[in-house]
């Protein structure tokens, strides 16, 4: 069974960049958010960061933290899990 958190986020990255040709499904988890396959640049990246924090209530204090928990989506999904109030990850 999928990760709801993984399925979450994905389905989020899509949305928030309006990424047309891109289907959540299609989104490997392993794979680099920046500079891997979906081409995202910085611009993608904050606003990206911006959805997360208004989502899950966390704060991403620094370009650096924000490249770190970007990585991947299994890099994000953990770095919300340890950040964010349990009762704001989906079930």
């Amino acid at each position: 069974m999928a990760d709801p958190l993984t399925a979450r986020l994905k389905l989020l990255i899509v949305e928030t960049l309006r990424l047309e040709d891109v289907a959540p499904a299609d989104i490997p988890d392993s794979e680099p958010l920046i500079g891997g396959g979906l081409s995202l640049d910085s611009i993608d990246a904050l606003e990206l960061v911006v959805r997360l924090e208004k989502e899950f209530g966390i704060k991403i204090a620094s370009s650096e933290e924000a490249r770190s928990a970007l990585a991947s989506v299994a890099g994000l999904a953990a770095y919300i899990r340890e950040r964010a109030d349990p009762t704001r990850l989906p079930s």
